[in-house]
């Protein structure tokens, strides 16, 4: 119990540290929220819970992948909001943007022969 306990509590840590510091400076938020923290914790959690390797390798190469279909919401987000849409609803859109391009990156890896 304690070690999923340590899990959440560092992981959230690091979310809200990210967003207290945008409030500051949006490129030092950005620079941290960049980093693929996210993904290195779960590697982590991931080798101390099964030590193995072969899951890691699997998971990094799928964030590789999925890394490319995430950047919609990057790019379609501030689009939104630049014409002038409301927050909530730009976001909205952007994520179930991000997922169309999930599915059709998973359909065309997998037209390819590679198994995520």
């Amino acid at each position: 119990m304690a070690y999923y306990l340590a899990k959440i509590i560092i992981t959230s840590v690091l979310i809200v540290a990210i967003a207290e510091i945008s409030k500051r400076s949006t490129l030092a938020g950005a620079i941290l929220a960049s980093i693929p923290l996210v993904s290195v914790l779960a590697m982590i959690w991931l080798y101390i819970g099964t030590r193995d390797v072969n899951k890691i390798s699997a998971l990094a190469t799928s964030i590789f992948w999925l890394v490319l279909p995430s950047l919609a919401l990057f790019i379609s987000l501030p689009l939104l909001l630049k014409h002038g849409l409301n927050f909530y609803l730009s976001l909205g859109l952007s994520i179930a943007l991000t997922a169309a391009c999930y599915f059709l990156m998973i359909a065309v890896l997998e037209n390819f022969g590679v198994k995520l």
